[in-house]
């Protein structure tokens, strides 16, 4: 299959690299020094799952230089998501499927009034990586899964013929009938692992093994939990017992990818995540107190040094 990875940051590039070496054709869109490494070094994965170095990629900073392929792997920062869907417009051809692989609940449907309700599909991804420098991507989890459906529910043969081609990529990748559920799933994972992590600076190891930053964790989930069921989400309560086990049982030094950005200065995807809930939860009327304070704790870093 013809794929693009927009961009080749820590997911686009796992994920990207893993069906690069599997033999698909994969551009990577980058910019600057990742782009240098690229084009110099290739791509190198670090992970606990085995190295991997693709010493020859298609790396380009202009998706008109590679065309309409079949699969958009979109995996921008939140802030990006409407400049860089425009920008990849040269990617999408008639029957092309854009996949969101981003952090946030609404990536589907801001990509979607670009590129069409029938050509974006959501996707959600559980990976624990970061760009260990230009061109390496490091991933520390024994996980690295990959959600997708359309939001119709509906078949898909071009969806359905890149599931199997990631699975023949050994992705851990599964189709999903409702993916508004799916998504929710993973935005109370996230969003409340990044609230915590940046309230504290710590790990999620360090916030487990304090019973007052424990239930800080929980209740975040929990008041995200009750925003997505508010707003139509079929999560079931058990959710936030579920990812309490699996927080339990992931890496102790596992940090949300909002906290890697505030450790380097970078802007951070705050208001797409905490203030998404504290948005919706005001627009709902669900109380989110917990929220709150973590997005007034956080607020004067979100926009990185140059504030």
């Amino acid at each position: 299959m013809r794929i693009a990875a927009m961009a080749a940051g820590a997911v686009g590039g796992y994920f990207g690299g893993r069906l690069a070496a599997a033999g698909h054709d994969v551009s990577f869109i980058a910019r600057r020094a990742n782009l240098e490494a690229l084009r110099r070094d290739g791509l190198k994965l670090e992970s606990v799952h085995g190295d991997l170095h693709i010493p020859k990629v298609n790396a380009t900073d202009d998706p008109k230089q590679v065309g309409p392929v079949d699969i958009v792997l979109f995996a921008v920062k939140l802030w990006d998501t409407e400049t860089a869907a425009e920008f990849a417009k040269p990617l999408v051809g008639p029957d092309t499927r854009v996949i969101t692989l981003q952090n946030g609940v609404d990536s589907y449907e801001r990509v979607s009034k670009i590129h069409g309700t029938d050509k974006t599909i959501p996707g959600t991804a559980y990976i624990a990586a970061v760009l260990g420098g230009p061109g390496v991507v490091r991933h520390t989890s024994k996980f690295a899964i990959m959600r997708v459906g359309r939001m119709d529910g509906k078949p898909d043969a071009k969806l359905a013929a890149f599931v199997e081609a990631a699975k023949a990529a050994n992705i851990d990748i599964q189709p999903q009938d409702d993916m508004n559920r799916e998504r929710w799933q993973k935005f109370i994972f996230l969003s409340a692992m990044a609230g915590a992590n940046c309230a504290t600076r710590l790990p999620i190891g360090k916030v487990l093994a304090d019973p007052d930053t424990r239930a800080f964790y929980r209740k975040l989930m929990s008041e995200c939990l009750a925003v997505g069921q508010k707003s139509g989400a079929k999560v079931p309560d058990s959710w936030v017992d579920d990812r309490m086990t699996f927080s339990d049982n992931a890496p102790s030094g596992m940090k949300a990818s909002m906290l890697h950005d505030l450790e380097a200065g970078n802007r951070l995807e705050l208001d797409w995540l905490t203030g998404k809930i504290v948005a919706l939860g005001k627009e709902l009327g669900v109380p989110t107190p917990a929220s709150d304070a973590v997005y007034a704790a956080v607020k004067l870093h979100r926009m990185g040094k140059q504030s």
